[in-house]
């Protein structure tokens, strides 16, 4: 199966492929003239041969429009700031695992310092993204969004055309699969759900404040079972439920 990269734009019937990815193509993979790849600027894909490898830039001619395919489901990550090593993990197995947007949430329980050094990682959680999004063949990599408090995330995302789903530690909480399964919510889409926003907080749980915010803005609490589990291993199970349930 042919690698796939990403490209700004498409020039008529040429791309050109710059940046760390052309370096790493050029000089890692050490792409030669007439080797095959996919390309994509986020609309469409194109299989395109190597014309010519620079130093800093590989320029590709364009030889045939392939499908482009993309999940029907739209899903939002609202996900807690967690140790950097778990958190980048998750952005990882989000993107390969359709995520089209990730905000991420300055909780009341996220370790300030993490909270504080966020911005300067966000260069770098764009990078994962957008290799992720490669490695998956995927039409696009997803949107990455500044860190926010959950109370104005979830106002927010309230306001959206979204079936909102928060995960809960609470026992009252019903399990996931019940939550989509059934009714979920006066606020939820009429028709084949195409998007939905799902909020993970940090391993000390949501603040009672937090909840309150959660529920005001029509979000409705789930659970994945009585294990208690990692954020990250949390983020797997329940972007795999929510692929499955709602039909991507």
């Amino acid at each position: 199966m042919r690698r796939r990269f990403f490209v700004d734009r498409f020039d008529g019937t040429a791309a050109t492929l710059g940046g760390e990815t052309a370096h790493h193509l050029g000089r890692v993979l050490r792409a030669e003239p007439g080797q095959l790849y996919e390309l994509s600027d986020g609309l469409s894909v194109w299989l395109a041969r190597i014309e010519r490898v620079r130093r800093d830039a590989i320029e590709f001619a364009l030889l045939e429009q392939l499908p482009a395919r993309e999940t029907a489901l739209r899903t939002m990550l609202l996900l807690a700031i967690v140790k950097f090593d778990r958190f980048e993990w998750a952005l990882e197995k989000a993107t390969e695992l359709g995520v089209s947007e990730f905000i991420p949430l300055a909780a009341d329980r996220s370790e300030k310092a993490l909270v504080r050094a966020a911005p300067k990682r966000a260069q770098r959680w764009g990078k994962i993204l957008l290799e992720s999004a490669q490695q998956a063949r995927r039409l696009r990599p997803p949107l990455l969004h500044p860190a926010a408090r959950p109370s104005q995330v979830f106002a927010d995302v309230g306001a959206r055309h979204v079936v909102p789903i928060l995960l809960s530690e609470h026992m009252e909480a019903p399990p996931i699969r019940a939550v989509l399964s059934g009714n979920v919510g006066a606020g939820a889409q009429t028709g084949p759900v195409v998007s939905a926003a799902l909020a993970i907080g940090p391993e000390g749980g949501w603040t009672d404040d937090e909840l309150a915010a959660a529920r005001a803005a029509g979000f409705l609490e789930a659970s994945l079972g009585a294990n208690i589990l990692r954020t990250e291993t949390a983020v797997a199970a329940a972007l795999a439920i929510l692929n499955f349930a709602l039909g991507a």
